[in-house]
């Protein structure tokens, strides 16, 4: 009994842990991918999204730490009607994958062991998209001014993804940033290091749960 008693306490401090070095983030709306998506040529005037200018923010977590980096978006173009986003296309450039809490040999083993074939396999699928299906607008929310929709692929395998994000458009610019949202990697079919597929993994598991956060910048051309 007493060894049980401490069995269940190792058990809880371990849950603890994990959930303590999670950022706080909001578990995106996942759905299956929709059959029909908006044109991200939908609306009467397009913005580009220049190259290097917009990224994605990403935390992994597991237990006892955590690690973060960012992904660039390569290329893109949001559509606007009547000053609205309407639509959008946009690509992710898997090769910029990079962690940015670590240097060195940690750093590039890091990197390299997540451009693999265990997670990204960047090799086979150096570049995912996300086309918006659909944008709502939130009223009185003070996380975000719009709810974005879209099918996001990831390695060939596409889910409808939907956060709430704070869209700003003006003549000249069009700001989009997105604070952190969770999505389940494997729902993507990336299962390395994951407890819900694995058994005895103890405390080299890794959290199903990536949080996201996006800041992107399209301008006019």
């Amino acid at each position: 009994m007493k060894n049980l008693k401490y069995l269940f306490l190792a058990l809880g401090l371990c849950c603890f842990v994990a959930c303590k070095n999670s950022p706080k983030a909001e578990e995106a709306v996942v759905n299956e991918a929709a059959k029909s998506e908006v044109s991200n040529l939908a609306g009467d005037l397009n913005f580009s999204v220049p190259q290097g200018s917009s990224k994605i923010n990403w935390v992994g977590t597991k237990v006892g730490g955590q690690h973060s980096g960012t992904i660039d978006v390569s290329k893109g173009m949001v559509s606007l009607r009547d000053g609205k986003v309407v639509g959008g296309k946009f690509a992710i450039n898997m090769n910029t994958l990079t962690c940015t809490d670590l240097e060195g040999d940690s750093k590039a083993n890091l990197e390299g062991h997540l451009k693999s074939e265990d997670f990204f396999d960047v090799e086979k699928h150096p570049r995912n998209m996300f086309t918006i299906t659909k944008v709502t607008e939130l009223i009185n929310n003070p996380s975000g001014s719009h709810m974005v929709y879209g099918n996001l692929e990831i390695k060939g395998v596409a889910k409808e993804v939907g956060f709430i994000a704070k869209i700003d458009v003006s003549d000249n610019l069009v700001k989009v940033s997105a604070p952190n949202f969770s999505i389940n990697r494997t729902d993507f079919g990336i299962k390395y290091g994951s407890a819900s597929f694995f058994d005895d993994l103890k405390d080299k598991a890794i959290s199903d749960q990536v949080v996201l956060s996006i800041n992107l910048i399209a301008q006019p051309g």
